[in-house]
């Protein structure tokens, strides 16, 4: 048995459907009344239908218990709730706490939301409001920025910086070029996603030891 059919019975299981419901919602989807019979492409079809109606498959949860995210907006509110934890501004950096966040936020208690274009926006608008609040993130661009100024990672890691005791000054800029280019042995210029993260979760680390401390 595939995994979209075994997934198709554990949705007809979980959605009260006998026999004769069942066999009349897959030949309305798709003009065949049996999921053997049917293609890949017809099965994820249903399953779709199927998810639209309350089907919650077990691909929800990770081998580790934790809450999967999935949906067009999942990879960006993950992103922006890690960089939120590295600012310090959070202090579970966990998925599940990211979704009881977008819940205060939607009142949608599922992470089926983040299929929701609209209220995954508001989510994301959301944090990003309280990153810049609390973890002091200018997320503005403007014409005269060089381009590396306008990706976010760098927004966020310089906003690190600053939360450790740098400024704009001369010698404290450098001092952060210096620190990219140690951690990642490339320019600030020339760095990518990866890159930034990397520089991000060296930062997060320096502010988590600091409230540790404080």
């Amino acid at each position: 048995m595939t995994a979209s059919i075994a997934a198709i019975h554990v949705a007809k299981k979980q959605l009260g459907l006998d026999e004769e419901t069942y066999r009349a919602k897959l030949n309305v989807i798709t003009g065949k009344d049996s999921a053997k019979g049917m293609t890949e492409a017809e099965r994820e079809r249903v399953l779709q239908v199927f998810r639209k109606e309350g089907f919650q498959p077990k691909s929800n949860r990770r081998v580790d218990g934790r809450l999967k995210l999935s949906g067009k907006y999942a990879g960006k509110l993950q992103a922006l709730w890690i960089s939120a934890w590295n600012l310090g501004i959070v202090q579970n950096r966990d998925d599940v706490a990211l979704v009881k966040f977008v819940e205060r936020q939607t009142g949608i208690e599922h992470v089926r939301f983040l299929k929701n274009a609209a209220d995954a926006r508001k989510a994301v608008e959301a944090l990003k409001a309280w990153i810049a609040r609390a973890g002091g993130v200018d997320w503005s661009d403007t014409e005269i920025m060089s381009d590396y100024a306008r990706i976010d990672g760098f927004k966020v890691a310089w906003a690190q910086w600053l939360k450790l005791g740098g400024n704009a000054n001369a010698n404290s800029v450098g001092e952060f070029h210096a620190l990219v280019l140690q951690l990642t042995d490339t320019t600030v210029a020339l760095c990518d996603r990866r890159d930034w993260q990397t520089i991000m979760n060296e930062l997060g680390k320096r502010i988590r030891g600091r409230k540790a401390g404080a």
